[in-house]
């Protein structure tokens, strides 16, 4: 590129690259979701359909970027962890996080015109994702993120469950059901939801109090730490990262069978 006088402006960009050899959790949320859920009519408290469109977009993105080994999503939320030697971008958290929110906009607007082709994404109101990186310095403190998040996915289902219960099923306004909700907890819920609304809420799907889990899984896999690679044997690597089957769960993830039954999650 010609150099010209102007160029001392680019002495006033900053870049910020996250740690080296740190677990990078990207954590994509979607922007004002609650009027879009309204604008395109999602059943409650949950709507499958709907669902179903963020866990498509959330495993072409694990398609999209191999370095992607785990995928956590609840309502309009995704976290993707990235494996610890993940050198995507040289690890820039600036271009990490706006490529993740465009890639997952974009995405989530082509998977909900295939699965709705009967209503389609308008420009009167489209999905649009904001993104944050954090990196953690070791398993437990990945383990208990996402702990918190799955933790984070039953109380907000239960709670849920509960008010539109008390509408759907007993004639509350949503005012009434919010007062009725007040100051209750969880098994005050369960008990109004089994005895006014007729829900046995361990009957609920998996998917909507454990959330969705989605994984690369390997059929063999060995334990060798990217430094000790060859670029030849990194190549390899990563055709394999490609190949692996993208499994979706909706299991719990706060015990440890989960991680131990992966290993390679973290390394």
């Amino acid at each position: 590129m010609a150099k010209s006088r102007f160029e001392y402006v680019k002495q006033f960009e900053r870049e910020n690259f996250l740690l080296p050899q740190t677990h990078i959790v990207i954590r994509v949320d979607g922007k004002g979701f609650h009027k879009f859920s309204q604008h395109y009519q999602f059943e409650k408290p949950n709507d499958v359909a709907a669902l179903s469109v963020m866990n498509k977009t959330a495993q072409v993105m694990m398609q999209q970027f191999p370095d992607i080994v785990l995928a956590y999503g609840d309502s309009d939320e995704y976290l993707f962890l990235m494996r610890r030697d993940c050198d995507l971008f040289e690890r820039r958290e600036m271009k990490l996080v706006s490529t993740f929110a465009s890639y997952m906009s974009v995405n989530y607007l082509l998977q909900w015109n295939l699965a709705f082709p009967d209503k389609p994404i308008s420009a009167e109101r489209i999905p649009t994702f904001d993104a944050r990186a954090v990196t953690y310095p070791n398993h437990q403190t990945v383990r208990d993120y996402f702990s918190w998040r799955q933790v984070d996915c039953h109380i907000n289902n239960l709670y849920n469950t509960s008010f539109w219960g008390l509408i759907q099923n007993c004639g509350m306004t949503t005012t009434e059901a919010e007062e009725f909700l007040k100051g209750t907890v969880s098994s005050d819920k369960n008990e109004i939801l089994f005895t006014k609304c007729g829900i046995n809420y361990n009957n609920e799907p998996d998917i909507f109090k454990k959330g969705t889990v989605l994984v690369r899984e390997y059929l063999d896999w060995k334990n060798t730490l990217e430094q000790e690679l060859s670029d030849r044997q990194k190549q390899r690597q990563q055709k394999l990262r490609k190949k692996a089957e993208i499994a979706q769960h909706h299991v719990d993830i706060i015990k440890d069978d989960f991680w131990v039954q992966r290993p390679w999650l973290l390394n």
